[in-house]
Order: C-alpha cells, then structure tokens, then sequence
C-alpha cells in the first residue's frame, strides 16, 4: 500500500507492520478505536456497551456491543494479530446471550455505557436520534434471533473463515474484517476491510434483505398504526396543498411517521413529524460528511438571532456530536390519536413549516455557498479512500 505525496507528486509505500511491534493490545487499544469510530465497518453503527458482562449464570464478557439502523443488535468480537481458533464459537455463545435482551434492557445497557464512558447522557433521545424516530415505541428493537456477528483480526486462520463461510450459507449474518497496521516513519495508518462475505456477495445479500424489508414492508402497511399515519398525511397534504407554501404540492401520503420536502439545498430537506404525543417541524442537515454537516450546522447556529426572529419562536439547536447528521427543531405536544385534535394539529404543522421556510431559505442556501467555497464539498477529512475502496484511518500515538 502507498501513500500519494502531492507535493513532489510520488508515492510512499507504507510499511504493513504487527500489532505486537507497537505494543498495542486488543482491549486498550483496538477496541477503542472501534468504539469511537464504528464507521470504520463502513455503516452508521452505535456502539452502546464495551465489554458487556450481563450475561446470567456467565462471567464472559463480549467486546463491542452495538446497533444498528434497523434496531439489530450487533456483537463484535476483537482479536490482534490472529483470530484464533475459537472466535467463532464466541461470538455465537454471545449473540445466543443476547437474543433474549428486551428493549428496555437495551435502553439499561445503553444507559450504563454513556454514564461510565461518555460522561452521561439520555440513552433513551440519543437512540432516538440514531434510529430516526420520535419515540421509542416506533421501532422493534433485538428482532427475533436476528442478531449480527462482526469479527475483527489481523489474521484468520482458516478453520475459522471455513465456518464463518457455512454459517454465512445458512442465513447467520456475519462479517469478518482484517484489521491492518501500517507506517510510513513515526505516522501510524489502519486499514479496516471487509474479506467475508466479499464486497460483491455482501452487495448481493443486501439485495436480498432489502427484498425481503419490502416484503414485510408491504404485508404491515395495512397495520392500525399505517393506517392513522396514511390518513393524517392525505389531509395534512389536502391543507398544505391550499396554502402559500409549495414544498409538499408533489409529496405524497405516507405511512411514516414523517414527511419531507426539498429545501433547495440537496440531502437537507425540511421535515413534518407526527407522533402519539407530538409533532414537529424540522430542518435536517444531511449533505455528506460529518465535517460538512457540521459546518453547515456552525454557520448557521452563527445567525441564531436572525433566523428565530423571523420563525418567532426559539428553536432545538441539536448538533448531535456522535452523528452525521444535525437536526433544528420546534415542537408541540399533543395527543396525536385522538383524530379530533387532527385539525387543529394540521394548522399548526402548515402555519410552522411556512415560518420555518422563511426562515432558512436564504441562511441555508449562504452556508451551502459558504460550505463551498471553504473548499469542503466532498472533503476527505474524515479518511482518506484508496484507490480500491478501502478506509485508511490515522491512528494517535
């Protein structure tokens, strides 16, 4: 592997090396480094244990325990400069442990990791947040026994990815990633890559998942829930269409609990949220990388004043450190399945997603402008790819 030298227009090939020569240790260190950057798996994952030991009638104790976006629990398993033998024995065991976990054992295990490793927190809103929801009861969490398996190491032994290939055949969604250290003199690099199943089959399986999402996608639509959502949308979008903002006049129905419409600045679409117990509006910022965003988000918090005098309301400003995207807010509580309320709740989501346009239509198109001109669209500063697709990651010393 080499690293690309603008400045004398070379490359310099970095020295692959072993964990074992820098001393680094599969708990202190690896482990770390995947539970503050999970995106090194190449999805949206978070992390809400390390070395989860609340197994009943055990004292083992799993590396990482995460979710991710669809509310799967995923167990990771760290090994250094080999995986062993037994990993995939391990990783079973735990992922068999964790089957049973119930979602407000989720939120618990979750609550204990942000007190002791994140200086505190609400387990319950930051989950929220991930999963893009607005209340807890909207999703399933720890679905059935369709708990994920990621194996980490610099090295498998073959024994282990010859079963890691059988339980793949038999529907046990599992990942092995070789996990790489590299030098070019006192600088450290890691490469983390996906070797099983490979890019092209893994693509091929998520295919198939996604067919099978849709499926019962399609067979829960007539479900209450669906139902109250697809008929609070056609009237809200009855009252929105005979109003003076055009945002959602070629917006459809939806069965979710959210409706979004264009801002004119691409991936930063304004939101109307419905809930049991609230709505919202929203203005989310999802252009591209998590600098961007948070760029975008910076310069636009810089005209708080301006922009909340002319909604007429003070906003939820919510940065959202740990994530990629940025989210400004203004609520309401209401009792949402109460259908008499409806009109009244539909006013107010019209008359507030009007002031919200007002309000961030110049501000946003001026910090996308800004954004550009920083030279920050399409940045790499968060990892630099490889020709080949791989994420090459600096690692502190």
């Amino acid at each position: 592997m080499f690293l690309i030298d603008r400045t004398t227009n070379r490359i310099k090939r970095l020295e692959k090396k072993k964990f074992s020569e820098f001393g680094f240790s599969e708990r202190c260190h690896l482990q770390e480094w995947l539970a503050n950057e999970p995106m090194a798996f190449g999805e949206d994952l978070l992390i809400i244990q390390k070395e989860f030991d609340g197994f009943s009638d055990t004292n083992e104790r799993l590396d990482l325990l995460a979710l991710d976006k669809n509310g799967g629990l995923v167990v990771i398993e760290n090994k250094l400069d080999d995986s062993g033998r037994d990993v995939v024995w391990q990783a079973l065991k735990y992922a068999s442990y964790c089957s049973t976990l119930k979602k407000e054992q989720i939120v618990g295990i979750f609550q204990s990791y942000l007190d002791k490793c994140c200086g505190g927190g609400d387990a319950q809103k930051n989950l929220c947040d991930f999963l893009e929801v607005s209340e807890l009861t909207e999703v399933v969490m720890n679905s059935g026994n369709n708990q994920r398996l990621i194996l980490v190491a610099a090295q498998f032994r073959k024994e282990v990815t010859s079963t890691v290939l059988w339980l793949l055949s038999h529907s046990i969604k599992l990942q092995c990633f070789k996990a790489t250290p590299y030098a070019l003199g006192d600088e450290l690099f890691l490469q983390i890559e996906q070797i099983i199943p490979t890019p092209e089959a893994a693509e091929f399986m998520i295919g198939i998942n996604e067919k099978e999402a849709a499926e019962k996608a399609t067979e829960s639509e007539l479900k209450t829930r669906h139902r109250i959502r697809l008929d609070f949308w056609t009237k809200a979008l009855e009252s929105l269409r005979a109003s003076k903002t055009d945002l959602y006049n070629n917006i459809s129905p939806s069965k979710d609990h959210w409706l979004s419409a264009g801002s004119g600045v691409s991936r930063c679409p304004y939101n109307l949220i419905f809930g049991n117990s609230m709505i919202r509006v929203e203005l989310q910022i999802d252009w591209g990388t998590k600098t961007e965003n948070k760029y975008m988000f910076d310069n636009l918090l810089d005209h708080k004043g301006s922009i909340e005098a002319i909604f007429g309301h003070e906003l939820t400003w919510d940065r959202l450190e740990d994530r990629v995207s940025c989210y400004i807010r203004y609520g309401k509580t209401v009792e949402g399945d109460n259908k008499e309320n409806w009109p009244e709740m539909i006013d107010w989501l019209v008359s507030h997603i009007i002031k919200l346009e007002a309000a961030f239509k110049k501000p946003l198109a001026e910090a996308y402008s800004a954004m550009k001109k920083a030279g920050l669209e399409f940045s790499t500063s968060k990892f630099s790819e490889e020709p080949d697709g791989h994420e090459m990651f600096s690692v502190p010393v």
